[in-house]
């Protein structure tokens, strides 16, 4: 995950070097705090920010709720993670909707803040929520505006209203006021009006902002801001606070930001919340924005809620019951597999979920080499295959396998690899569903464990019955007359009792005594 990377790893680190000290003196409090000053500074985060952060840390890491803790560099862990809630916003903020709808939501930015992708973003979020949106082309002087918006729109299933071609020809004031109208009449419930942009912050873009704002008289105006944009955010911001004055905020590029310092200057100093946060270039790659959630991304705490929201919008609870029914019933086929790949796609980057789990900044360098494409060439080679070869991939032969690959684009190694993972899987998660521990790759079966090979009878492979009844007899009379080897007594540790070949090994009264030191 690229969100807030370097801060993260700065914190963290921190944070590491404390964890060994059973009690924090004064100057190790100084130190950490002097570690976190700096790291908020190589983040881009306002100053003023930076000094009444730290200040608050230090007072409550000095206080007596640190003292008496029982593990105080983990308390004053806690401490940062609250603060660090404090100055994303506090709580999480929802949208306001109007009683009477249509709820009107403006977006107001810098040019290439991404507005316009956002547009569609928030408009199929709020279709999967239930609403019906439309957006609104409103920025008719950046070329080709007007165009994009409608691409976007078609990409995420969102009416688009463009009465004018833009290219800067029609007034967007008008535009934004014919659009109500057209959303009351044809019953949509949201509004999403996306306002032009310039490369710097300008009296004639406030202005145009300003008259769209009164125009519409919208129940939220979302500020969208580059979340890579640096020191930049706290002067452009304020310019448009008092410009248009906006009632949330809404950070774009989070996925490329390394620093963060915009998303921990903008709540804190402009009083706005952080609504949402675009975390990619994909139309889902869209997200609430939970203060709580991203201070522990940043601390590395992890952040589960997220990831099982994500898994349970992707995966159907009915289907998953099927799925298990046929695990257990040995009925699992590559077809099933195929449906439960494309459904862990749906969630997201598979990358950014792992992500989300605490400790994922310990295995960054495993993230980044993580190949995603992988997934789709394993569905490639299951998709090469004719519906009878999935359902049996016994019947795959060596011809078969050939056609598959040059099907898929692969080669045959990697169409023996898939095949072989999935029997081995299909064993293990029929193994689980039916109350036994898996057999893993390379290990023997666990001790004490059903499940595994029945042990052998004593005296090894069971002996063929001769025969020839006279030689039946002889070999019986032979091994009666050998005597019996007795068996060494000793200990599992590969030395024997004590006997005149071996003087040095220890005595059954020494064996005993060991054994009951070990407690047995």
């Amino acid at each position: 995950m690229a969100q807030f990377g370097s801060l993260s790893d700065r914190l963290t680190e921190t944070f590491r070097n404390r964890r060994s000290k059973g009690r924090l003196s004064p100057s190790d409090v100084d130190g950490t705090v002097r570690e976190i000053r700096r790291a908020l500074l190589d983040a881009d985060v306002a100053l003023e920010v930076v000094k009444s952060f730290t200040a608050a840390v230090r007072e409550r890491a000095l206080s007596d709720e640190v003292n008496k803790a029982l593990n105080p560099a983990q308390q004053v862990v806690q401490i940062v993670n609250e603060e660090l809630v404090g100055i994303l916003g506090g709580q999480q903020r929802r949208l306001e909707f109007a009683k009477r709808p249509p709820t009107v939501i403006m977006l107001a930015g810098l040019q290439g803040a991404g507005k316009t992708t956002l547009a569609g973003k928030l408009g199929k979020w709020l279709k999967k929520d239930g609403h019906t949106p439309m957006l609104v082309a409103a920025d008719l002087q950046r070329p080709n505006a007007v165009q994009q918006l409608q691409v976007v729109g078609e990409q995420a299933g969102v009416h688009v209203f463009a009465p004018e071609p833009g290219n800067g020809v029609g007034d967007p004031v008008k535009v934004a006021k014919n659009a109500i109208k057209a959303a009351v009449d044809q019953q949509y419930d949201t509004v999403i009006v996306d306002t032009a942009g310039r490369l710097g912050v300008d009296a004639e873009l406030m202005k145009q902002a300003a008259n769209i704002r009164k125009a519409v008289d919208p129940d939220e105006v979302l500020f969208v801001i580059d979340a890579m944009i640096g020191q930049d955010a706290v002067a452009t911001a304020r310019a448009f606070q008092e410009g248009v004055d906006f009632t949330g905020v809404v950070l774009s590029k989070l996925d490329g930001d390394a620093r963060g310092g915009a998303a921990l200057s903008v709540a804190s100093i402009t009083g706005r919340p952080i609504m949402f946060a675009s975390t990619g270039e994909g139309l889902d790659d869209f997200e609430p924005f939970h203060p709580d959630r991203m201070a522990s991304r940043i601390l590395d705490l992890g952040d589960i809620l997220s990831l099982i929201e994500q898994a349970q919008q992707a995966f159907d609870e009915d289907e998953a019951r099927k799925v298990a029914e046929k695990i257990a019933s040995d009925s699992f086929t590559l077809n099933d597999f195929l449906e439960q790949m494309q459904q862990l796609r749906k969630a997201g980057s598979i990358k950014g979920m792992l992500g989300m789990l605490p400790g994922a900044k310990g295995m960054r360098e495993a993230l980044d080499n993580f190949d995603e494409s992988e997934i789709v060439r394993t569905e490639a080679i299951i998709q090469s295959m004719t519906k009878q070869e999935r359902e049996l991939p016994k019947l795959l032969n060596g011809s078969r396998r050939l056609r598959i690959a040059r099907g898929s684009g692969t080669t045959v190694t990697e169409v023996n690899a898939l095949v072989n993972r999935f029997e081995q899987a299909a064993k293990m998660m029929k193994t689980v569903a039916r109350g036994g521990v898996p057999q893993m790759p390379g290990m023997g079966p666990i001790p004490g464990m059903h499940g595994g090979k029945k042990k052998q009878q004593q005296g090894g492979a069971k002996k063929k019955k001769v025969g020839n009844p006279a030689k039946r007899a002889a070999l019986a009379s032979g091994a009666a007359a050998q005597p019996q080897q007795q068996t060494p007594q000793g200990s599992g540790f590969g030395f024997g009792g004590a006997n005149a070949k071996n003087p040095k090994a220890p005595t059954e009264e020494e064996m005993q005594s060991l054994q009951k030191f070990l407690g047995r």
